[in-house]
């Protein structure tokens, strides 16, 4: 979208809606705030949402509907087999992206679960820019494991490189040549990578790298959960697209891939998922799963209502208008924030603000969890809930030795056209606060951990009485009802 102009002051980030259903926030006092902490075991996912202020965990299925969406579900064909909802939300991904045959699931990881499980075999290798937890979590079970070859450059926190998410070429030859070929299962590409903080891939890397597993005959395979703000930055800072249509875009990186995934509940602003499936063979060999893990193949364990309000999703996703917000705030928040000092993940990427938790806490070490600690903190002071996105969402090695994270992070995901200019400036404000109170912030270490993607349901303790001193500090700057 263009920039508006200001008379007097400097642009900021305009909302390109009007608010049209609204949905109460409640801040918790400070000391009540401290005892849900201890209740949820110090881990943001446990916390109950009628206690959080602003929630900016994820924007995984909390993004707002349009009226245009909702409007929508209300001529949904409910039907077992055989929905015209179906149709036309295939209709509409062809339309879109090229690839006719469609494999609806309920989200993003079900269609990783039924990638690995057709594809992986014990002792593969799958080649990534950068993982996903889930992505990754799917392929080592099977007994497969993962390269991640994003360029170096993409795990320096502080820099101006607009394309982060850039796998390296070379890197590529390399694993090629060391696992041959026949081993690797498929190379995954993932627009807006997740775990170092939103950050793009260029459409010209994403065909070289594609064109080089293509000579080798490797299936290619894009993770499109977060394309939309991957299409934004092409669009702003990739010269030679700076003329085409986000629509002309899309098509253009879609046609560079065999199999294309997306989860709904950020692609398309629902909540459901699909996998496009280039090739008719390919196609009809993973259709067994989705009767056998999903439902039936014309609705995929989604709601029929949903799949509606995702087809106009779909097509609002290709309004440069529309996706622009979500960007335009986030780059505000870390611009604001960096100015103030606070260290951050930059340039500002998608999805979300990411805080560069291993400096703003570097006396924590990271087998106590820095970003997991800076996480709580924020939700201490100013109910705030954020993700952490570290060491504590990685796996331990076999030798139950922590596997630690490259990146540090604590993220502060903002939902598609949920929150106003004044919501984040409260957030920047906080932040700022808890970074000049950082020396207060102690770590953390576990009571309850499972095996498997601990950071969803696992319950930790502080190692010392960190959080009583924190809110002291908090209470005495703005009072105990804040």
């Amino acid at each position: 979208m263009p920039e508006i102009k200001f008379y007097n002051r400097a642009p900021v980030p305009m909302e390109m809606h009007k608010v049209k259903i609204v949905q109460k926030l409640t801040l918790l006092p400070a000391k009540e705030r401290l005892q849900k902490m201890y209740d949820a075991g110090f881990n943001t996912f446990l916390l109950h949402n009628k206690d959080i202020f602003m929630d900016m965990l994820t924007d995984s299925g909390v993004n707002a509907m349009s009226d245009e969406m909702q409007s929508a579900m209300l001529r949904a064909d409910d039907a077992y087999a055989g929905s015209e909802t179906f149709y036309r939300m295939q209709k509409k991904l062809e339309e879109i992206f090229g690839i006719a045959n469609l494999l609806p699931t309920h989200q993003g990881r079900a269609c990783e679960h039924i990638i690995a499980q057709h594809l992986v075999k014990p002792g593969n290798c799958v080649i990534m820019n950068y993982h996903f937890t889930t992505s990754k979590a799917h392929v080592t079970r099977l007994g497969a494991h993962v390269e991640e070859l994003v360029k170096d450059e993409g795990l320096v926190t502080k820099s101006t490189l607009p394309f982060k998410g850039n796998i390296d070429l070379d890197k590529v030859r390399a694993c090629i040549a060391k696992e041959g070929a026949d081993n690797i299962a498929y190379m995954r590409l993932e627009a807006g990578t997740n775990l170092i903080g939103g950050q793009p891939i260029s459409y010209e890397n994403m065909k070289q790298a594609t064109d080089l597993a293509k000579e080798h005959g490797i299936l290619t395979i894009l993770d499109a959960s977060l394309l939309q703000d991957n299409l934004y930055f092409i669009k702003k800072r990739e010269e030679s697209m700076k003329d085409k249509s986000i629509r002309e875009i899309t098509r253009m990186v879609a046609d560079l891939f065999d199999v294309i995934y997306f989860s709904a509940r950020k692609f398309g602003f629902g909540r459901g998922g699909g996998i496009l499936v280039r090739d008719e063979k390919l196609f009809h060999e993973m259709e067994d799963y989705i009767t056998m893990f999903e439902g039936f193949l014309t609705y995929g364990g989604m709601s029929v209502k949903e799949m509606e309000a995702m087809i106009v999703g779909f097509e609002e996703t290709m309004d440069f208008d529309v996706i622009s917000q979500g960007p335009q705030f986030i780059a505000h928040c870390v611009k604001e924030l960096d100015a103030l000092g606070v260290p951050m993940i930059t340039p500002g990427g998608g999805l979300g603000a990411h805080i560069d938790a291993r400096q703003v806490v570097d006396h924590i070490p990271s087998d106590q969890y820095p970003a997991g600690s800076l996480v709580a903190a924020l939700y201490l002071c100013g109910g705030i809930r954020g993700m952490e996105r570290g060491t504590l969402s990685e796996e331990r090695n076999p030798d139950g030795t922590e596997h630690i994270a490259s990146v540090e992070m604590v993220r502060l995901a903002f939902p598609r056209r949920v929150f106003t200019l004044s919501q984040t400036e409260y957030v920047i404000d906080r932040v700022k606060w808890l970074y000049d109170h950082r020396h207060l912030i102690g770590g953390l270490r576990f009571v309850h951990e499972p095996k498997t993607l601990r950071f969803f349901t696992g319950k930790l303790e502080p190692v010392s009485d960190w959080p009583e001193k924190l809110l002291e500090a908090y209470i005495a700057d703005f009072g105990a009802d804040q």
